[in-house]
């Protein structure tokens, strides 16, 4: 029967039984007669006023017609008619259809269900799906591994929440390590899939979990942004490999990067206790090619020592290294440790470089005890011959065009830089670039005696004393005797640097990152003063200088940073007279000098005194020159500290203002010593027979459990650590 074109209504009442009395529903179930129409299918109104109903709920009761519900029917109907209620109606239908489909979708859905626990029955699992439980994207194979037993990552835990377990290495040789948390389970060999894939349980995401060093996975390396670097030197001998090495070094332990130096001839003189010639240098040598190679491992080995236990985060790899075969062996070794590398390659063609080179250097070297120049000229350049049968320089176009590298060419003429990856490699380059080997002079001083330096006072602004006026003459006089071509002058804009530079009657700079260090609520007060009104200040500026800062000031750290571009430009430079103040000349030389920052704070800048200083072969060379003109002493010695200064108590902002960056060590080359990280290192070449007689290493190791490496960052547990200790915690202790 056809649906009517007007809209419509479920009719509401009770069938009656088959054959039940004669009335309005007498016709049963699925016919009824009501007032022009008969009950069709779900109560729908059919043409010409009938209306059908199949599987309703009930029939129409009996005079329903006649009572007030029919007459509101009849009234309704009426207005339908004339089309008063449509759009009523029309909510009504939309709301019914909209049901209609939802029952439609859940039965399909009831079916395919069914279907499925069928289809399982038959297979024999039941079918049956864990709720809330997702299928894993991958197909896992379990057959081709055995069940993976969870074991300790080997290294005292961090906290008391570091909980990381590893997979036994006996994974397949496919599938770097995988880091389990405590309670994951294992799921085999992912087919399809290069990354390891961690499962944590609901327990192990409640704490942070913290990664161990020695068990991070050799292909997150590149994942993890403060991993320890490796940078490796290239380069043919006497190409000036040691000294970038060492002058890096120094840089990156003064900007507070502890970084080491491990030049492989000191592991090969150990090895080797004679050098006769250069014939141990030839590629045909079986016997010595074997004694490097070794020499090399343990020198590796020393490196991981170095960055894993003694909380280093750069190590200098200062060897010739050119063969494909031993890079490839450095960058395996770096990757099994999760290390980053940065290669240097200095390359140098031009052969009077070359000829002073050896001449500076390789003449005092431990090699040739005769110092016969003739001689040592002669046999290193034999050297340098058989080092080039079998050189292979970095290809950046198709071999190596995805390591990370620099090369210097012809002493910083031209320079190639390839993948920078970090802050810190970016940081070197940037140094490398600005560093040059041309003969030059800085000269260091410090501003003529100031009125405040009469009376004790530190900080401030004030001129000069008669005595400092007459030093601005005295250096005056100097400057004209050295004769110094193309001279540069920088002060800072404080006005005693500046009228001792005015007296010099030539062109200065005013630098503002030279003004002396910002003493804050201190500034104008003499030591005595500082003592009285801010005792614990005093005290704790005492027990750790360097890293102390003043409240609303400065500490050393703050003033190293600050410099940082004043060395940049010195470097670049060529003659410089540099005017300045006790801390900015303290935090000058540190660097020329290669002091730790424990040296730093105490190093002797007196006034009236010029300090010469000469850039040579692997260091600085230092003249004090005195000029002769009484001055106050303004230095203080260490203190040694006792119950007298150390404070007695101290509140979170002093914490605060101390910073506990970890720092370098003032032994800064790394010596030979019989083992690393617990284990002797491979020896896949038989006995190493200078293991045995040779002695350990230039400083002792930290045993783990005193400070448990995490990443990069060394942190002392927190039980050791003490309110009268805040400044305790770095690299060199």
């Amino acid at each position: 029967m056809q649906r009517a074109a007007g809209p419509w209504r479920r009719q509401r009442g009770r069938a009656a039984p088959c054959g039940a009395a004669a009335g309005p529903c007498a016709a049963g179930r699925n016919s009824a007669v009501s007032a022009g129409g008969t009950w069709g299918e779900k109560g729908k109104w059919g043409e010409g006023g009938e209306r059908e109903k199949k599987g309703g709920k009930g029939k129409k009761r009996e005079g329903e017609k006649k009572g007030k519900r029919g007459k509101k029917k009849r009234e309704k109907m009426k207005k339908r008619e004339h089309g008063e209620e449509t759009e009523k109606n029309a909510k009504k239908k939309r709301k019914w259809e909209k049901k209609g489909r939802k029952k439609k979708k859940k039965k399909k859905e009831r079916i395919k269900g069914e279907k499925k626990e069928e289809k399982g029955k038959k297979e024999g699992n039941g079918g049956k799906k864990e709720k809330g439980k997702k299928p894993f994207p991958y197909r896992v194979s379990l057959a081709a591994a055995p069940r993976c037993q969870l074991q300790p990552c080997g290294s005292v835990p961090v906290s008391p929440r570091c909980r990381g377990q590893v997979q036994p290495r006996s994974s397949p040789p496919g599938l770097p390590m995988v880091v389990l948390a405590a309670g994951a389970r294992p799921l085999g060999v992912l087919q399809g899939s290069v990354r390891p894939s961690v499962h944590p349980s609901v327990s192990a995401l409640s704490p942070p979990l913290m990664r161990c060093p020695p068990a991070v996975p050799a292909a997150w390396a590149s994942y993890m942004t403060n991993s320890p670097t490796l940078i490796v030197m290239i380069g043919l001998p006497a190409r000036g490999k040691t000294y970038v090495s060492k002058k890096l070094t120094r840089y990156l332990n003064w900007i507070g990067v502890p970084t080491r130096v491990f030049n492989l001839g000191v592991y090969r003189r150990e090895a080797v206790k004679s050098y006769k010639s250069y014939d141990f240098f030839r590629h045909d040598n079986k016997e010595a090619m074997e004694i490097r190679k070794r020499c090399a491992l343990v020198a590796l080995q020393d490196v991981k020592a170095y960055l894993l236990e003694e909380c280093g985060q750069i190590a200098v790899f200062d060897a010739t290294n050119t063969t494909r075969e031993r890079r490839d062996l450095i960058l395996n070794f770096a990757k099994e440790n999760a290390f980053k590398v940065f290669f240097v390659e200095s390359v140098c063609d031009d052969p009077e470089v070359i000829a002073a080179n050896i001449l500076e250097v390789k003449v005092s070297s431990p090699d040739y005890p005769e110092r016969n120049r003739e001689n040592v000229m002669d046999d290193f350049l034999k050297r340098i011959e058989c080092y080039k049968v079998t050189y292979q320089p970095l290809d950046p176009d198709e071999y190596d065009k995805d390591l990370s590298f620099i090369k210097v060419i012809n002493v910083g003429q031209r320079f190639l830089v390839n993948r920078v990856q970090d802050y810190i490699q970016s940081k070197i380059v940037y140094y490398l670039m600005n560093i040059h080997v041309q003969p030059r002079t800085i000269y260091l001083c410090r501003h003529g005696e100031s009125e405040y330096n009469l009376v004790g006072k530190i900080g401030g602004d004030s001129g000069l004393s008669p005595r400092g006026k007459q030093f601005a003459q005295a250096l005056k006089k100097f400057i004209e005797e050295q004769e110094i071509v193309d001279l540069k002058v920088w002060t800072s804009q404080l006005k005693r640097t500046i009228q001792t530079a005015e007296s010099l009657g030539v062109t200065y700079e005013q630098w503002k990152i030279l003004n002396e260090i910002d003493a804050g609520v201190c500034e104008e007060m003499t030591y005595a003063e500082i003592e009285a009104k801010y005792p614990d200040e005093f005290a704790l500026r005492d027990q750790e200088k360097y890293l102390y800062r003043y409240p609303g000031g400065e500490s050393y750290q703050d003033l190293v940073q600050r410099l940082e571009p004043v060395i940049m430009e010195l470097e670049r430079q060529g003659n410089v007279l540099v005017i300045c103040h006790q801390a900015v000349m303290r935090c000058l030389l540190a660097y020329f000098l290669d002091k730790s920052a424990d040296e730093l704070p105490y190093l002797r800048c007196p006034l009236h005194t010029i300090l010469k200083l000469t850039p040579v072969a692997y260091g600085c060379k230092v003249e004090t020159i005195n000029l002769n003109v009484e001055a106050v002493n303004t230095h203080r010695d260490k203190p040694s500290l006792n119950s007298n200064n150390v404070p007695a108590s101290q509140s979170p902002a002093r914490m605060r203002r101390s910073s506990l960056t970890p720092r370098a060590s003032a032994d800064t080359e790394q010596r030979p010593r019989h083992h690393s990280v617990g284990s002797k290192p491979p020896d896949p070449l038989g006995p190493f027979p200078f293991l045995e007689a040779r002695g350990g290493s230039g400083r002792p190791r930290l045993p783990a459990s005193v400070q448990p490496p995490v990443g990069s960052a060394c942190l002392e547990p927190a039980a050791s650590i003490t309110q009268e200790t805040p400044g305790s915690l770095s690299a060199s202790e």
